[in-house]
């Protein structure tokens, strides 16, 4: 089947629409989706510029929204009509997964970032040439065709192009929190970055009763909207050392937990040193910076700890119905993040977000699908 799709030739070249690309048949597993929308997430950057490397050519995007076109003779639990989320995929029959930790799958690697099909076959080819593919469903497309544990179904009457980044982006910073942090009601919070992981994660807190919420950012608009979605207290970094303010605003103990979204060196150590005794840093970007960490007076007389946490330690299929739960009732705004590109406009959208412009750019693929109203 012929589609059309944003390939990436080579490391570091721009985005390119091509529509020769030829998708791989149907199996048994398999759920063939026409794609709506897609988030642009920095992960996508990263693959783009080499920082994390799968192979060229390679077709992105990996936070896909649209509805089932074809479904499987295995496939259990969708239809063609659904409307669904897209996510990453894990076996469900390693020993992580049975417990319940998929981002934990023990092929996690193989299965999200080999760049084939976790049976190993190509996704995509052009003139017979394998292009690498991103979660076992690169959204950069017109149609895709992914596993049924990769898709979410979610209500037909929401939005289609403001869920995709659900799948990704706003489930990394909320699961975070609420699954890997889980601070109790009255602890405090940090986020260091306020793009759409760190709003998520910052919105989280918030949910969470967190009595402080601090956003830490050095983009005046992005902690204004901080603030109107629900951060207690908004830092610039460019113009004070946000670890001083930090302790200033906790009566000089520091604050319980702290998100670090940007993978700078300067910054995720900053987030080490604002915590409180006992506190907990997450350190959740994408990135190829190190950080050097006080074993002695940070780790053991300080008793911290840094963690890492990939995809917010979620379940897809519950934690994103349970963002959309938080969504209808107001107190998880993410749709204020999002800014629409036509899928042609690929590259000023990538170039938007590398530069803070837009928080989180959103690709409409299909420009005509229509919400139900």
């Amino acid at each position: 089947m012929k589609i059309t799709a944003a390939v990436v030739e080579k490391q570091g070249d721009p985005f390119v629409i091509k529509d020769d690309i030829e998708l791989a048949p149907m199996g048994p597993d398999d759920v063939q989706v026409h794609m709506v929308a897609s988030g642009i997430c920095h992960s996508d950057e990263a693959l783009r510029i080499g920082d994390a490397v799968i192979g060229y050519p390679i077709i992105l995007g990996h936070e896909g929204s649209g509805i089932v076109e074809k479904v499987g003779a295995n496939v259990q639990n969708f239809e063609p009509g659904d409307h669904v989320v897209l996510s990453f995929y894990a076996c469900r029959n390693c020993d992580n997964c049975l417990k319940g930790m998929p981002t934990q799958c023990l092929h996690y690697a193989e299965n999200n970032l080999s760049g084939v099909r976790p049976d190993g076959t190509d996704h995509f080819t052009e003139n017979g040439e394998k292009l690498a593919d991103m979660f076992d469903q690169s959204s950069f497309t017109t149609t895709t065709v992914v596993r049924e544990a990769n898709c979410v179904k979610v209500p037909k009457d929401l939005d289609l192009r403001r869920l995709g980044p659900l799948g990704c982006g706003y489930v990394t910073g909320s699961g975070t929190v609420l699954n890997t942090l889980k601070p109790k009601p009255g602890d405090t919070i940090a986020v260091f970055g306020t793009g759409a992981v760190g709003l998520a994660a910052m919105m989280a807190g918030r949910i969470s009763g967190c009595t402080s919420v601090i956003a830490v950012d050095i983009v005046d608009s992005r902690l204004e909207l901080a603030k109107e979605l629900g951060a207690t207290h908004a830092i610039n970094s460019k113009n004070e050392d946000p670890v001083a303010a930090i302790k200033k605003l906790t009566g000089d103990y520091g604050v319980d937990f702290t998100v670090d979204t940007t993978g700078v060196t300067q910054v995720m150590e900053d987030s080490i040193k604002a915590l409180n005794q006992g506190g907990v840093s997450a350190c959740i970007a994408v990135t190829s910076h190190h950080i050097d960490v006080d074993t002695w007076n940070d780790l053991c007389v300080d008793d911290k700890s840094v963690i890492g946490v990939n995809m917010g330690d979620s379940i897809p299929q519950i934690d994103i119905p349970r963002l959309i739960r938080f969504y209808r009732q107001g107190v998880f705004d993410f749709d204020k993040t999002e800014k629409f590109y036509k899928f042609d406009q690929i590259n000023e959208a990538n170039a938007d977000s590398g530069s803070g412009k837009t928080i989180k750019p959103v690709l409409i693929i299909d420009e005509t699908y229509q919400p139900e109203s």
